[in-house]
C-alpha cells in the first residue's frame, strides 16, 4: 500500500509531487539544497551537496530509514566540473556499502541550484 512521507525538516514540495512515497521501498524525490527551516539555498557546491543530503536524511529518518538503507541515488549537477567536490561530500554520508548511483550534468536545475539528489531505499 502506498504511503506518502513528508518531513517537516526538509523543504516542502513545490509542485504536484510528494517528498517521498513508500510502497515496498522508499522513493525520495530530488532534493534541492534548500534549508527547510529558512527556505534559503546554500551557496557553493560543497554546502549545497551537504544540504541536499541533509534533506534526504530528514526524509529517510521520517520514514524510519537511514543512509545505510539507500540502494540507489541519482545526482544532477549544474556542472560536471563540480563532480569531485560533490563526490567528496557525498562519501561522508555513504560510508558503508555504497548505493548504486548515476550522475549527470543537466542544462539547468530549479532555482539555480548546483545539485539535486534523489534516492531509493529498502529495509
Amino acid at each position: 500500500m502506498k504511503k506518502i512521507i513528508a518531513s517537516p525538516l526538509a523543504p516542502k514540495a513545490v509542485g504536484p509531487y510528494s517528498q517521498a512515497v513508500e510502497n515496498g521501498a522508499l522513493y525520495i524525490s530530488g532534493q534541492l539544497p534548500i534549508d527547510g527551516a529558512t527556505g534559503k539555498m546554500a551557496e557553493g557546491i560543497e554546502a549545497q551537496t551537504h544540504q541536499s543530503l541533509k534533506n534526504l536524511g530528514h526524509i529517510l529518518s521520517e520514514a524510519g530509514y537511514t543512509f545505510d538503507n539507500v540502494v540507489k541515488t541519482t545526482v544532477l549537477l549544474d556542472s560536471i566540473a563540480d563532480f569531485g567536490a560533490m563526490n567528496a561530500i557525498y562519501a561522508e554520508y555513504f560510508q558503508g556499502d555504497k548505493p548504486a548511483r548515476v550522475c549527470y550534468e543537466v542544462a539547468k536545475l530549479p532555482m539555480g541550484a548546483l545539485v539535486e539528489i534523489d534516492a531509493i531505499a529498502v529495509k
